[in-house]
């Protein structure tokens, strides 16, 4: 790789990590700590701009452009794969972890009111900041294994499968552009009223229902994407 590759991979995979979040550092800084020439890291730059990492203003120097995450419309997907896919270092913060009784929830799976439930609030985590607040719940039975999980590190929908022997092979979801309310605006450190998205998802195991969940999202930082043809979708515009 030539040298400004090699750099602009390091300094790619820092901003991802979080070793940034207290400020870019500038030129001069960056030719002294990699060695090298101030044309080398303005070419690293000048490519993590184009990308959409870093802005750089007159004046103000270069900052972090938080990176957005795309997530496509057309498949069941995980947000614990889908930043780890994009290299995003990411962690939950558990909130709530526990059995509980909650009849309109369990009227969305299509169960009892009194059904047992597994309910698991996290707060998501993109390097530093919070992205989304995402509460499942799930039946007891077969779901109580989840319980003894440490879910910081760990995707629901994996430990499902392996503690379990439940895989997630359907559903549905619903998405709601919203501002975001008091409570959730304060976990997701934005102002009150700031846009975000809610997405419900309803999801199936070989047609039985598995989970109900509500996931709160920062609109500037999460876009979906769909893809069709003219096999799969008429076209009616």
């Amino acid at each position: 790789m030539p040298l400004w590759a090699q750099v602009h991979a390091d300094l790619r995979a820092r901003i991802m990590t979080g070793d940034f979040a207290a400020g870019f550092p500038g030129e001069l800084s960056l030719t002294e700590a990699y060695d090298v020439s101030r044309h080398t890291i303005r070419e690293a730059m000048r490519v993590l701009t184009n990308e959409g990492l870093i802005r750089r203003e007159r004046g103000r120097g270069t900052t972090l452009t938080p990176p957005r995450f795309e997530q496509d419309l057309n498949t069941l997907y995980s947000l614990f794969d889908s930043m780890k896919a994009q290299g995003v270092d990411h962690h939950s913060q558990v909130r709530r972890l526990a059995r509980t009784v909650n009849g309109v929830v369990a009227e969305n799976l299509g169960l009892p009111v009194d059904t047992e439930l597994i309910v698991l609030e996290r707060v998501r985590y993109a390097a530093s900041e919070p992205l989304a607040v995402d509460t499942s719940w799930l039946p007891a039975e077969p779901a109580a294994a989840l319980l003894g999980v440490d879910f910081q590190e760990a995707g629901l929908y994996a430990q499902l499968h392996d503690l379990c022997g439940v895989t997630v092979d359907a559903g549905t979801e619903k998405v709601t552009a919203i501002n975001a309310p008091s409570h959730i605006a304060e976990q997701l450190h934005v102002a009150e009223h700031t846009a975000l998205l809610m997405m419900e998802r309803f999801a199936l195991a070989q047609q039985h229902p598995i989970e109900w969940r509500e996931t709160y999202i920062r609109a500037d930082r999460f876009s979906l994407e769909s893809t069709w043809t003219p096999a799969r979708s008429p076209i009616t515009a």
